[in-house]
């Protein structure tokens, strides 16, 4: 909710594609910038611990965007200054949300764990911009920051009543240098993972156009404002939601790849459909599929890392699905963000649209060459 509530008051402030684009890459990029050293501070501290401060900062992060928005005083230096300390707090958390899950489950139910936890988190990442984009119209953007900060206590209340068993961490004396390596070793010479982070890492900065550019479309294409905003990417979330049943029933497939390459190819068809339209009847249906394929190709990628690491390296091969995933997104922000300020929102996603289909039909040739 309140990306999306912090995009459309960046858009009113300055009514600037590039500084979209600009927001969205603050908030991300320090998750690439420091999302593998995240990962070895997962695989030697307590992981409850360090999601409960995490937590916190979220939720004072997130109070003091709500006071400056709700006083008047906001700017857009403000926004980008929080967006990238929201990054940061990003940056270390997901790699031990990923690997808090081996702390959680027994091991007989991990990979339906796996899949419930990948298609929620998906599923939120568009049922919140949905809800988002009605109450921007009705209450505005400050009041929207306020309920995430107050979202926080739930999730920090829940982390504090937990009753975990004893675990054991083994703590090298290794330089911080050799355990990153260790897990981007792994991560390299297990080619499964290897192709389907590379096929993930493209799709990160290719398929983020369009929900990055999604105002502008709303404004430009659509000729409507905050309500239709959310209608378009509750659409995305009801793709999402199909994506998670999906994913819970079917958590135990054994070709994980051959669909995480469909779901990447039939994504970047509908981002090329996407552009063709001019009505709100014809997008729903493409933005419902696509959303269900960018769940599915995110899901399956991370239930695939899962099933294949080892527990002593889960936070650091974890986060560099984290950094792929989420790190390289500020790439794809900035770079929509900047062409479509001078070739426009429509060439933008077409462009990105091709790369994303292009590379999804690599992964799939390649796929079957190392199954053979």
């Amino acid at each position: 909710m309140q990306n999306v509530a912090q995009a459309w008051l960046m858009y009113r402030l300055t009514e600037s594609s590039l500084m979209l684009g600009l927001t969205a890459f603050f908030a991300l990029f320090p998750v690439l910038l420091l999302g593998l050293w995240s990962g070895v501070l997962a695989d030697h501290t307590n992981r409850h611990k360090l999601l409960i401060f995490a937590h916190t900062a979220g939720m004072l992060q997130a109070a003091l965007l709500a006071w400056l928005t709700l006083s008047g005083r906001i700017e857009p230096w403000h926004i980008l200054t929080l967006s990238a300390l929201l990054g940061v707090i990003h940056a270390l958390e997901m790699p031990a949300r990923h690997s808090f899950l081996a702390d959680m489950v027994k091991k007989t139910d991990f990979a339906n764990a796996i899949a419930l936890n990948s298609s929620t988190f998906n599923l939120a990442r568009f049922l919140g911009p949905a809800i988002a984009g009605v109450l921007i119209a009705k209450i505005g953007e400050g009041p929207i920051f306020l309920i995430n900060a107050c979202s926080f206590l739930a999730v920090i209340s829940s982390l504090l009543l937990m009753q975990l068993a004893p675990t054991k961490r083994i703590y090298s004396k290794d330089s911080l240098l050799t355990k990153i390596t260790e897990g981007l070793n792994f991560a390299w010479g297990t080619v499964s993972i290897r192709q389907s982070l590379m096929l993930l890492s493209v799709f990160s900065i290719v398929g983020t156009s369009l929900t990055v550019l999604m105002p502008v479309f709303t404004k430009e294409v659509f000729q409507s404002g905050s309500t239709t905003l959310g209608m378009l990417l509750g659409a995305m979330g009801g793709g999402a939601i199909l994506a998670a049943f999906t994913m819970a029933h079917r958590s135990h497939s054994t070709d994980l790849g051959r669909r995480i390459g469909i779901a990447a190819l039939v994504a970047g068809v509908c981002l090329i459909l996407f552009t063709q339209v001019t009505r709100i009847w014809m997008a729903i249906p493409i933005l419902v599929l696509a959303g269900f394929c960018q769940t599915i190709l995110a899901a399956s990628t991370n239930t695939l890392i899962q099933l294949l690491v080892p527990d002593n390296m889960r936070g650091r091969v974890m986060s560099v699905f984290s950094t792929t995933f989420i790190g390289f997104m500020p790439i794809g922000s900035l770079s929509s963000g900047y062409v479509a300020e001078y070739l426009g929102a429509s060439l933008s996603v077409l462009i990105y649209g091709f790369l994303s289909v292009l590379a999804a039909s690599i992964y799939l040739i390649k796929k079957s060459e190392w199954q053979n």
